[in-house]
């Protein structure tokens, strides 16, 4: 297999920084909503890249789920990315759609959203997924599947009987971004990259980045 030979040369659309809308929300939006209407399979994908204990930086596809002034996904809190974004509260996020061949990366502070959003969110879920966040010790290490079967069908019996309630352990983070950046594929790898950095005021600069 010669990996090395494995290329494809972009040229869908531009992105050019006097077209691009003055709020990076407002462009993130009008990007989702065309990967959307592209039916680009499993949209809200994304990267979420952590700073591991050991100094590695870590990944991991999880789901975005809510935008407002920042980027919203849940998880276990106990999980090895919540550990690790206790101990440092920044994160990135890196959308890829190889449908319209874009990139989006985010970076910023990470903070807990509210119990009621979160609340909202976990009782929107199928009840299969609301009692698997009971079940599963999510990254500790298990003997093997039959442990997740058992506890599965402890926390089925028990909310059989009582109602069932958000794990504590269990919620969402929002990422408020400082920097955000669009990435369009173009010929001959001279894509067209536009920044938007957050200043002390809050307000935005836009700066084009060479490929």
């Amino acid at each position: 297999m010669d990996i090395s030979s494995i290329r494809k040369d972009y040229s869908l659309k531009s992105l050019d920084i006097n077209n691009v809308n003055k709020d990076p929300f407002q462009q993130f939006s009008a990007w989702f909503q065309e990967a959307i209407d592209s039916k680009v399979l499993e949209v809200n994908a994304m990267t979420l890249s952590t700073l591991g204990k050991d100094g590695f930086p870590n990944g991991r596809i999880v789901l975005l789920k809510d935008v407002d002034y920042g980027f919203v996904f849940f998880t276990n809190y106990s999980s090895e990315k919540g550990e690790e974004l206790a101990a440092c509260p920044k994160a990135s996020l890196t959308f890829f759609w190889p449908e319209l061949e874009r990139q989006v990366r985010i970076m910023g502070r990470v903070e807990k959203v509210s119990d009621e959003l979160s609340d909202e969110y976990y009782f929107s879920r199928p009840v299969g997924s609301q009692i698997g966040a009971w079940a599963s010790p999510q990254s500790k290490k298990i003997g093997s599947r039959e442990v997740l079967n058992e506890k599965q069908a402890e926390f089925e019996g028990l909310f059989q009987r009582e109602k069932i309630t958000r794990p504590p352990h269990w919620g969402g983070y929002r990422i408020l971004p400082k920097r955000l950046e669009f990435w369009q594929g173009r010929p001959s790898r001279l894509h067209d990259r536009i920044m938007f950095e957050k200043n002390e005021s809050g307000s935005w600069t836009i700066s084009r980045l060479a490929p």
